[in-house]
C-alpha cells in the first residue's frame, strides 16, 4: 500500500490548494456586417441603361446594314439613298422651311407698309390683307397631316364610344349592329373616298368655307376607317363589367348618368383606351394613303409630288419622310400611352 500511494500528497494539500483553470484568450472584436443591399438609385440607372442599350444598338446595326446594301440596289431614279443622303436632305428640307417663313415674314412686312402708306395718304380704299399662298413647306404639310388626323380621330371617338357602351349594356342592340360592323370594318378607305368626296362636294358649295373641302374630306375617311377598334373594345369593356357593381348601383339607387360615369366609365376605361391607341395608328396609316389618293394636302400628298417629280433627290426625300412618318406614328402612340396612364390614375371608382 505504501509504493501505492507512495508519489500521492497530503490530504491536506488537496483542500489547500486553488484549482486554476486554463485561460482561454477573449475573441478579436466582430466588425460590424457590412449592409449588402443594393443602392436602389443605381439599379434603377442599371435597368434603365439596359433598356436604352438594346434599342441603342438595334437601331445602330439597322443603320450600319442599310448603309452597306443601299448602295447595291439601283433604281429609275439611281442608287438607293444611304441613312446619310436621307439625312442630307432632312436637313435641307428644314432649310426651305425657314427660307419658306423668312419669304412669309417679308411678304407681310411689305403688306403692312403699303398700308400704312395708304392709310397715311388718306386712301384707305388702297389696304389690302392679302394671305400669304406660298407653296407649302415639308414642316407646313406635317401639321396639316396632324390636323386632319386629329379631327378624325375625335369624330371617331364621339361616334365610337357612345354606341360601343350601349352595344356592351344591351346584347339586344349589340346583336343588332354586330354584322354592320363586321361588314364596314374591313373596307378600305380606297373605297371610302370617293364616295366621302362626292358627298363633301355636294355639302360644301361655297366659295370660302369655314373648313377646306379637302381638310374635311380627308379627316371623314379618317373617322370612318379609325372608329371601328375603338367601338368594339369600348363594347367589350362595358360587357365584361362584374354585375356586382352593377347591382351595387341599383342598391344605391344610383340615376344612369351618375352609373355611367361612376361606375361603368371606370371600369371599362383601360379597354376603350386600348381601342383609342388602334384606331389613332389606323387613322395615321389611312391618313396617308387617302391624300396621296385625293391629292390633299399633307404628307401623302407630299410623298406622291416627290414620286412625280422624279429628281435625283426624290428617292432620298420619300424614305426621309417614310422615316418621319414613322417617328410620328410612334410618338401619337407613347401620347395615348401617357394619357391612358394619366386617366387611369385619377378615375375613382
Amino acid at each position: 500500500m505504501a509504493t501505492l500511494y507512495a508519489d500521492a500528497r497530503p490530504v491536506e494539500n488537496y483542500e489547500t490548494e486553488a484549482v486554476v483553470a486554463p485561460v482561454t484568450p477573449a475573441p478579436p472584436p466582430v466588425a460590424p456586417k457590412a449592409d449588402t443591399k443594393p443602392n436602389p438609385l443605381l439599379v434603377k440607372l442599371a435597368a434603365t441603361g439596359k433598356s436604352l442599350l438594346a434599342p441603342f444598338f438595334g437601331i445602330l446595326a439597322f443603320l450600319a446594314l442599310w448603309a452597306v446594301l443601299a448602295p447595291q440596289v439601283d433604281t429609275s431614279l439611281g442608287a438607293l439613298p444611304g441613312p446619310v443622303e436621307v439625312g442630307e436632305q432632312g436637313v435641307a428640307l428644314f432649310e426651305e422651311w425657314s427660307a419658306g417663313k423668312e419669304v412669309e415674314a417679308q411678304f407681310y412686312a411689305d403688306q403692312d407698309a403699303r398700308n400704312a402708306a395708304a392709310v397715311a395718304a388718306g386712301n384707305p380704299g388702297a389696304v389690302t390683307d392679302f394671305d400669304y399662298a406660298g407653296p407649302p413647306t415639308f414642316l407646313d404639310q406635317i401639321f396639316t397631316s396632324l390636323k386632319t388626323v386629329a379631327l378624325g380621330f375625335i369624330l371617331a371617338t364621339l361616334v365610337a364610344v357612345p354606341i360601343g357602351l350601349l352595344a356592351g349594356l344591351s346584347p339586344t342592340f349589340n346583336a343588332a349592329i354586330n354584322p354592320l360592323v363586321q361588314i364596314m370594318k374591313p373596307v378600305s378607305p380606297l373605297a371610302w373616298l370617293p364616295i366621302v368626296t362626292m358627298v363633301i362636294s355636294a355639302m360644301i358649295s361655297s366659295a370660302d368655307p369655314v373648313l377646306p373641302k379637302a381638310f374635311v374630306i380627308s379627316a371623314l375617311v379618317v373617322m370612318l376607317c379609325s372608329l371601328w377598334p375603338t367601338l368594339i373594345n369600348t363594347a367589350v369593356g362595358t360587357a365584361s363589367i362584374d354585375k356586382d357593381l352593377l347591382n351595387v348601383g341599383r342598391v344605391l339607387r344610383l340615376g344612369w348618368f351618375a352609373k355611367l360615369t361612376r361606375l361603368i366609365l371606370p371600369s371599362s376605361l383601360p379597354y376603350i383606351f386600348t381601342g383609342m391607341r388602334l384606331s389613332l395608328g389606323v387613322g395615321w396609316m389611312v391618313l396617308i394613303a387617302a391624300e396621296m389618293l385625293a391629292q390633299n394636302p399633307g404628307l401623302g400628298k407630299f410623298v406622291w409630288d416627290e414620286f412625280q417629280n422624279g429628281s435625283s433627290q426624290s428617292l432620298a426625300r420619300i424614305m426621309f419622310a417614310v422615316v418621319v412618318i414613322g417617328l410620328i406614328g410612334f410618338l401619337l402612340d407613347r401620347a395615348m400611352m401617357m394619357l391612358q396612364s394619366l386617366a387611369s390614375k385619377n378615375h375613382t371608382l
